[in-house]
């Protein structure tokens, strides 16, 4: 079956590279008995993929049943994979079996795997190592043949490093990663989808033809889509039951996208504060991932230097370019905040005028210096008073916008952001 037929069946829509690349991966798989790890948003299609790999294995006439971990209370969730022996706990009136031993030679798809509990977590470990599980309340080992399909919106390498998932399941479950793309990385396919929603309401419920306007096309096609293709149906249902007009603009589409800051646009983003705020928090963060890495490089370097202290020339040579960019960057600093200075000196203090009168021809060494227009002597020399003075006028000036103050001040705003946490600024 190519990739075409493989849309066709399972109702795909788009042409998009990503797309593409994880659905050849599926049908490649599939006849394989490795254990599939399918990671992507909620809404992108997770358990299509799994149906797929399904029906094009070997196992496709054995039980195929899918599970929402999330879905399942703790308490319960080891007796609905597994299965409990009569009187195991309280209710437990008759003995159960459980979906591993229910869907024995078949396929289990285990959805949001990364809410599982660590002890069922421990249980599944031993299924995919050795085949096998026990009961809840039994001591009897039994044996199962199923393959595991697991799928997370979550990273789950991320969740084992805070104590969240265990490191040996992950990489037993990863043996054949699958990245389901979200639909913000699917632009060329929005309009498809849309269009194929279109059809299926109008179908449905017999209602009249509608069409989006270029610009709304170009609001539809940039908008983030936090709930993936979910939140695309549903919107396209909503226009086509609740519009009238057989032309929808722009002002009409925003009424059905939300405008929470996590799912606007770039383009629908440019509102003053707010993407200011968001740009000043990814410098901030980009700055410390890159001293964080400088660091760990720089330490490297000088365990380095003591453990071959006969090589040093060698050492610092094959680092040159990383000891190049540190001290340019701490001159570019001591430089940038010298502008602070000058600034202040500029701004407050008068110039200062200087006169040679004629030298005397008993002292002919002797400079008489002469200064007109200087401060007076209550007046506050303090150049770290006058650059709080700067800083706060230039913030006041641009609304608390730091990054244009920091262009008025003619320094870096990671520079600006130092120098307001120095003299604890309150802006």
């Amino acid at each position: 079956m190519n990739l075409q037929q493989v849309k066709q069946r399972y109702g795909i829509i788009g042409n998009s590279p990503r797309l593409n690349y994880a659905l050849e991966t599926a049908t490649k798989v599939a006849p394989t008995e490795l254990t599939v790890y399918i990671q992507g948003e909620s809404g992108v299609g997770k358990e299509s993929f799994s149906k797929i790999i399904h029906d094009q294995s070997p196992r496709k006439h054995k039980p195929f049943i899918a599970i929402n971990s999330g879905a399942i209370p703790e308490g319960t969730i080891n007796s609905e994979l597994f299965g409990h022996e009569k009187g195991a706990f309280t209710g437990a009136v008759d003995t159960r079996k459980g979906y591993f031993e229910t869907a024995n030679g078949g396929t289990i798809f285990l959805d949001e795997i990364g809410e599982l509990p660590l002890e069922t977590q421990s249980r599944l470990l031993r299924v995919l190592e050795y085949g096998e599980f026990i009961k809840v309340g039994s001591s009897q080992v039994q044996k199962t043949d199923i393959r595991v399909i697991a799928a997370t919106n979550k990273d789950l390498l991320k969740e084992a490093e805070k104590g969240k998932f265990r490191e040996d399941l992950y990489y037993r479950l990863s043996t054949l990663p699958i990245f389901v793309p979200p639909l913000r990385q699917r632009k060329e396919d929005i309009m498809l989808l849309f269009r194929k929603f279109t059809f299926d309401c109008q179908e449905k419920y017999r209602n009249q033809d509608f069409e989006l306007s270029p610009e709304a096309e170009e609001l539809l096609v940039n908008y983030a889509w936090p709930g993936n293709i979910r939140q695309l149906r549903n919107i396209t249902e909503q226009i086509c039951i609740l519009e009238n007009s057989p032309y929808i603009i722009p002002k009409t589409l925003e009424n059905y996208l939300p405008k929470t800051r996590s799912s606007l646009p770039a383009l629908q983003q440019e509102k003053g504060e707010q993407k200011e705020n968001f740009t000043e928090r990814d410098i901030f963060y980009k700055v410390l991932f890159g001293l964080k890495n400088d660091i760990s490089d720089l330490k490297q370097i000088v365990l380095e230097l003591l453990k071959n202290s006969q090589d040093k020339e060698a050492i610092i040579q094959k680092n040159e370019s990383l000891l190049r960019r540190v001290m340019a960057e701490e001159e570019r600093n001591l430089e940038e905040e010298g502008l602070v200075i000058h600034k202040a000196l500029e701004e407050k203090v008068p110039e200062v005028q200087y006169h040679h009168p004629k030298t005397t021809s008993e002292d002919n060494s002797s400079i008489v210096i002469e200064a007109e227009n200087v401060v007076s002597e209550n007046e506050n020399l303090s150049i770290g008073d006058k650059e709080i003075e700067l800083i706060k006028k230039a913030l006041l000036k641009n609304s608390g916008r730091r990054k244009k103050a920091a262009d008025d001040l003619g320094i870096s705003e990671r520079t600006l952001y130092r120098k307001i946490n120095q003299y604890e600024i309150d802006i």
